[in-house]
């Protein structure tokens, strides 16, 4: 699935780990991603997250789409931080599953939490084709 997800290799954000419902990926943030206030821009931000949360409900071998997210952003993340977006599966049943990320900054400070929910749209993996 990281060889085909052009976006997230494309930040540098790398997959740190993947087990049954669970994922961690992690990110350098660059001047190049920070917002109009010099801090990381959420939408980068949100982008880690969302990555780690595509990971762990995609570790079924069930291709995995996200339903809904909702994201809160809770401290600045700075030029040169390497943030880590660790996601957890809460509950999975039928075709839904719930997820929760948490995004740090080095120091252990959190930078945002995100909760997803996620569908399986059925069919194998991109990269068991």
């Amino acid at each position: 699935m990281y060889a085909e997800d052009i976006a997230s290799r494309s930040l540098g954000i790398t997959i740190e780990g993947v087990g049954p419902g669970r994922a961690t990926a992690r990110m350098t943030v660059r001047d190049d991603m920070l917002n109009g206030h010099a801090i990381g821009h959420g939408g980068f931000v949100f982008l880690l997250a969302d990555t780690a949360f595509a990971f762990a409900c995609n570790t079924y071998d069930e291709r995995t789409v996200a339903a809904g997210c909702d994201i809160e952003f809770l401290s600045p993340a700075r030029s040169g931080d390497v943030l880590t977006a660790t996601a957890v599966e809460r509950i999975r049943r039928g075709r839904s599953g719930l997820y929760d990320v948490t995004v740090r900054r080095p120091d252990g400070e959190v930078v945002a939490e995100l909760r997803g929910r996620s569908r399986a749209i059925g069919g194998a993996l991109l990269g068991d084709r």
